[in-house]
């Protein structure tokens, strides 16, 4: 298989990875606002390209007929196989950003925020009620021709829930149905990045995985233990997702392996 790179910083520990498995790739920019690459891939077999870089990328896979490209993904929040054990799952708010002027008020109620589908155009976070109002009037206030591609739009929806103290997060990368590798990101209020996990969280990871077989062929996923225990907190395609501390070669063994 041949791998596409968007030149970041994260990209240069998968090539380090790709470099010891002796596997091909090239790296490219990806010109703002319009998607190409350049310089343009050089492709022989487009069954055998898979990409990595920012979530957009998919448009231009798609477009070339790249596959497996990019591993896109269902919003989590609609697998309900997965809602029993989705961090507030079942208290979640759902609101298209065009609407969140005349929904939520103007004051210091707070919700943990993102965007229901995996686009990356807001990381989840904790934002009042007050400050989630004025990002939404700033883009309101643009013309959608204004707004850049990757960024928050009038009809994005967005998922809002009610903040959950977290004790630990975890991101396991999921292909062919199995966990391959691991990293702790947070422990408390720290962003702590080690290649470490509780068992019981490895074990729910691959659980979730074996309760939702045919969600995608490979993808990240989120899990976090909190005073109830091990949740769900979210999925993220595993051609746009940072790195932490994770075992990238055999990430990319398996993969390449896989065909994502």
């Amino acid at each position: 298989m041949k791998w596409i790179l968007q030149e970041f910083e994260d990209a240069t520990k998968l090539a380090a990875a790709l470099d010891r498995l002796g596997l091909e790739y090239s790296w490219h920019k990806v010109v703002p606002f319009v998607g190409d690459l350049v310089p343009e891939p050089v492709v022989t077999n487009k069954d055998r390209i898979v990409l990595f870089g920012s979530y957009s990328l998919w448009k231009f896979a798609s477009a070339c007929g790249y596959k497996p490209g990019v591993c896109k993904l269902r919003p989590f929040v609609y697998e309900k196989v997965w809602h029993p054990h989705l961090l507030n799952g079942a208290d979640a708010r759902f609101v298209t950003l065009k609407d969140v002027p005349t929904v939520l008020e103007d004051n210091e109620t707070e919700w943990f925020l993102r965007p229901v589908d995996d686009s990356k155009e807001e990381p989840g976070n904790v934002k009042t009620e007050r400050e989630i109002r004025s990002l939404a009037e700033k883009i309101l206030g643009l013309h959608e021709t204004e707004i850049p591609v990757g960024s928050l739009r009038h009809d994005t929806l967005l998922m809002l829930t009610q903040p959950v103290r977290i004790l630990k997060e975890w991101r396991l990368w999921v292909v062919g149905g199995e966990v391959v590798t691991y990293s702790l990101y947070k422990e408390g209020g720290r962003v702590v990045y080690r290649h470490e996990i509780d068992d019981d969280a490895l074990a729910f990871a691959q659980h979730m995985a074996e309760l939702n077989p045919d969600y995608s062929p490979a993808y990240v996923i989120d899990v976090c233990r909190t005073a109830e225990g091990l949740k769900l907190l979210e999925t993220n395609c595993i051609n746009a997702a940072g790195f932490y501390e994770a075992d990238l070669v055999r990430l990319a063994a398996a993969i390449d392996a896989l065909g994502c």
